[in-house]
């Protein structure tokens, strides 16, 4: 690279360091790439790993299909297998590899056959690429082997050469993270010649599959398919290696074609040029615009040329590239090193041999300035006239205003004036400077021309007033004459530096004000809670800051609807919905000025994220051509993008509370089939039992068995009884219909009524009650409360061993009644203190699972709530156990007055 380019360009590129540094921490990577099955990839990865495995590296197979080839069975002998993992898929045993034990051995090195392979249902990963990747996180080194046709990319290329569409994949991002690729690859006639030895598949299946797959013609294609893939891969590796050691300039190691345009109208031929020669080459290419200060005051019909220009680029293949600077050839040269660019097309029109003294072509400085480019200029001329691409520009503001001109004359009279106060009392350098200011002053204000007329203005004025002889044009001395030309000389050259500081503030203004635009754009999008909130900032912002009309079209089933609108329209006509739908079924423009649909009155532009496009945005004004520059393109780009992951944040919310919506029903369904499977059937399946045995055996029966038969059907009665009040129950506070009818209770009655119908439950337990004098009055609903005491101890019952005991305390504490009832079971899990309270919820004890609905904890939380008190779940600390903890209200007129001591 030249002299002229800055040291900053040989600092390394943070995107290349960043990428380095990802790699950090992970195994390296290396797949054995083979155009088709059969060329040896498994047999060169067995050797490679035996050469790793005699330098002392740890290696293990993960899995190797030998497909019963001796030489490649004889190969696996010596190295450790680690056992595959046996999967039970209908009725089928199905091997795959083991990753977990494959992990928990932590190997230096693993040997990983096939990875496109699909791995049986109920693995961890669907793909194999899947478990090598979480071995690579891991620190583990994997060597792999793969066919081209399974890369993404090349599916449907594979599929018109062959006729056979692969369905088994890698994404191209896993070829791309291989630290490594090894070709490995032999003439289709050798290849031929294995088939039909049988050394690739049996003899009747590899004479169908020369006829078919294997042929010449087949197998040629495949290998430059897998040939360019590597090749691209290494390119790729190259470029990076380059950026992340800052190495400027170009490696001869592939073309890179780069295509730099102007304004003027010979940008689609330099472009087509460039198409031509990039196919001629077989070499990625783009086209680069260097977008200077100056081009803010490019007419209307400049910058549609070049958007336009960059349109052609992306529609026949190429990259199109926009990049700010001061100079072109600088950023070309900068753009060149950075990317490894080796040929740069430029254009050059013919002009008068003059105009190079003042203004050196840009073809000429980057021919002087190339290093080891190529150059190709190509000479046409532009209709549209020469636009000066240089740093240092002559061009005025567009369009003549009298007002700037009008204020460089004010400013030399101003100057004038001052001097001639001041020419008695200061040398005639020191009244010069007061000129310069003039100059400057017009520079800042009034643009470069008004500042070229007020130095030479000036000029005339310092000398006609205060040079000798006085009052004439006329120059004695030789003093004066370097004095007058050094004041010209430096007014015309601060005026011309001033004038470019003031358009780069200006230019860095208006960016200032797009980003501040941008980053309040973001931050409503992030407050928006809803999709019409969305919707709303997004064509509201996009309306404001591109000065057009928006619309945004969401898809509704298989059609996309006007969703918002500003200013607002509701109504699209046919055309506009047709271009509206083609833009979003195939994720590309269409409408006004668009390929496809352009008589439509909009031109609509799908909104896209990294997973799907989410809907289209339509965009028109009242004038004619292009609806946006360059500039408004980028800008709507950021709009876009912004706007699709609000949308998709929105709906992603949106879907996953349905997901949960749906994974609660669905377990709220499955625990009550399983409930009514349970504690329906079974009481039903007693009552049953009992009652046929009673209807075939009665007169054979004793009384004492007849009795106990008719108390089963009793008990079982009572208990699918209570299961059928709970659902009831659950019913009523779930829809909100549970209305407490409280009236005034005394807490002993309450428990006394409960415990005498809750005597069998707690038949096989000791029950103490504990209860003091003087318990206040309670207002609550008897029913209810009964019913919660009642699922308690029923609870209580349960989970304590039996002759455990079941203890009841009541006391008072600060305007509440705390009522606890305690057990000697097993306790409760302390994840679960609050889930046993939720509706269908169990506490599974091991493997023990007592019979319930898991209704009656959540019945308990409905009914206290709703009489105004509460309900919470811990374990004693005294020994296993739960404690229930009851608090209740105590009504302020039942309350004990406090005695003075």
């Amino acid at each position: 690279m030249p002299d002229q380019i800055s040291d900053d360009d040989s600092r390394p590129s943070p995107d290349a360091l960043l990428e380095k540094a990802a790699q950090e921490g992970r195994g390296r990577f290396k797949i054995f790439l083979g155009a088709a099955p059969g060329v040896g990839k498994t047999w060169e990865m067995l050797q490679s790993g035996r050469a790793r495995q005699a330098d002392g590296v740890d290696v293990v197979i993960g899995v190797v299909e030998t497909h019963g080839r001796r030489e490649t069975a004889a190969l696996v002998e010596g190295f450790e297998l680690i056992d595959r993992r046996e999967i039970d898929y209908r009725g089928q045993k199905l091997d795959e590899m083991d990753l977990d034990a494959i992990i928990a051995r932590a190997p230096a090195l693993v040997l990983v056959d096939e990875l496109a392979h699909t791995n049986a249902p109920g693995s961890r990963h669907p793909k194999r690429y899947l478990d090598v990747l979480e071995l690579l996180d891991r620190g583990i080194d994997v060597y792999t082997t793969l066919n081209i046709q399974h890369v993404e990319s090349l599916n449907d290329v594979v599929a018109q050469i062959t006729r056979i569409r692969v369905r088994e994949t890698v994404p191209d991002s896993v070829i791309d993270r291989a630290d490594d690729i090894e070709i490995i690859d032999i003439t289709p006639d050798d290849l031929i010649k294995r088939l039909n030895e049988g050394k690739v598949y049996l003899p009747r299946t590899a004479q169908r599959a020369i006829r078919n797959y294997f042929s010449p013609g087949n197998l040629t294609a495949l290998r430059e398919l897998a040939l360019r893939r590597t090749a691209q891969r290494v390119d790729e590796q190259l470029l990076n290696h380059m950026q992340s050691q800052g190495i400027r300039g170009s490696w001869p190691s592939g073309d890179r074609i780069l295509v730099c345009i102007d304004g003027s109208a010979r940008g689609p031929a330099l472009v087509r040029y460039g198409k031509r020669q990039a196919d001629r080459m077989r070499a990625s290419w783009s086209v680069l615009h260097v977008e200077l200060a100056g081009d803010s005051r490019l007419s209307e019909a400049r910058k549609d040329q070049i958007a336009a220009t960059l349109r052609l680029a992306g529609r026949l293949g190429g990259e199109a590239v926009t990049l700010p600077g001061q100079t072109v050839t600088r950023e070309i040269l900068r753009y060149a090193g950075g990317n490894n660019v080796s040929h740069v097309i430029v254009g050059h029109s013919p002009r008068p041999r003059w105009r190079d003294w003042f203004d050196t072509p840009v073809s000429q400085e980057l021919i002087r300035e190339a290093g080891g480019l190529n150059i190709h200029v190509i000479a046409g001329s532009d209709p549209s006239g020469p636009v000066s691409r240089r740093g240092l520009t002559l061009r005025g503001e567009a369009g003549f205003h009298l007002l700037p001109w009008l204020l460089a004359v004010l400013y030399v009279g101003i100057a004038t004036a001052i001097g001639m106060a001041l020419f008695h009392v200061m040398g005639v350098r020191n009244i010069g400077l007061i000129f310069l200011m003039a100059v400057l002053t017009s520079a800042a204000t009034a643009g470069l021309w008004p500042a070229l007329f007020t130095s030479v203005l000036g000029a005339l004025a310092y000398n006609y007033f205060f040079l000798w002889p006085l009052y004439t044009l006329a120059i004695d001395d030789a003093e004066s004459v370097v004095a007058f030309v050094t004041f010209l000389a430096a007014a015309a050259l601060t005026s011309n530096l001033t004038a470019r500081v003031h358009r780069a503030a200006r230019v860095a203004r208006a960016r200032a004000r797009t980003t501040e635009s941008l980053y309040l754009f973001s931050k409503r999008l992030s407050i928006a809670a809803t999709l019409d909130d969305v919707l709303w900032v997004a064509v509201n912002h996009m309306a404001s800051m591109l000065r057009v009309n928006t619309v945004l079209l969401l898809p509704e089933g298989n059609r996309v609807t006007v969703r918002a609108g500003f200013p607002p329209d509701d109504t699209l006509a046919d055309f506009d919905i047709a271009a509206a739908q083609w833009a979003f079924e195939h994720n590309h423009p269409a409408g006004r000025g668009a390929d496809t649909l352009p008589g439509a009155r909009r031109l609509y532009l799908p909104l896209r994220t990294g997973r799907q496009t989410i809907g289209v945005v339509g965009l028109d004004n009242d004038k004619t051509g292009p609806l946006l520059t360059p500039d408004q393109q980028r800008l709507f780009d950021a709009l876009a993008d912004q706007a699709a992951l609000a949308i998709e944040r929105i709906q992603l919310v949106g879907d996953l509370d349905k997901a949960k919506l749906g994974a609660e029903a669905d377990r709220l369904r499955s625990a009550l089939l399983t409930s009514i499977s349970h504690d329906l059937r079974t009481p039903l399946a007693a009552i049953m039992g009992a009652a046929g045995t009673l209807r075939d055996y009665f007169t054979a029966l004793p009384e004492a068995g007849r009795r106990d038969l008719l108390l089963t059907v009793v008990d079982e009665s009572e208990r699918l009884n209570r299961f059928i009040a709970n659902l009831l129950d659950m019913t009523r506070i779930e829809s909100g219909a549970t209305a407490p009818n409280l009236s005034t209770l005394a807490l002993d009655e309450a428990l006394g009524a409960v415990l005498r119908r809750a005597g069998k439950l707690l038949a096989q337990h000791r029950t103490e009650v504990s209860l003091p004098e003087g318990l206040p009055m309670l207002r609550l609903d008897p029913v209810l409360f009964e019913q919660v005491l009642f699922n308690l101890l029923d609870n209580a019952a349960k989970y304590a061993p039996a002759q455990s005991l079941i203890r009841i305390t009541a006391r008072t504490e600060g305007g509440q009644l705390i009522l606890q009832i305690q057990d000697e079971g097993p306790g409760i899990p302390e994840a679960d203190l609050e889930r046993v309270f939720d509706i269908f919820y169990r506490v599974l004890k091991g493997d023990q699972v007592q019979a319930g609905t898991g209704l009656g904890l959540a019945i308990c939380r409905g009914f206290i709530t709703a009489m105004g008190g509460t309900i919470t779940a811990q374990n004693r600390r005294d020994r296993s156990g739960a404690v229930f903890t009851l608090r209740l209200p105590v009504p302020v007129d039942a309350r004990l007055p406090e005695v003075d001591e």
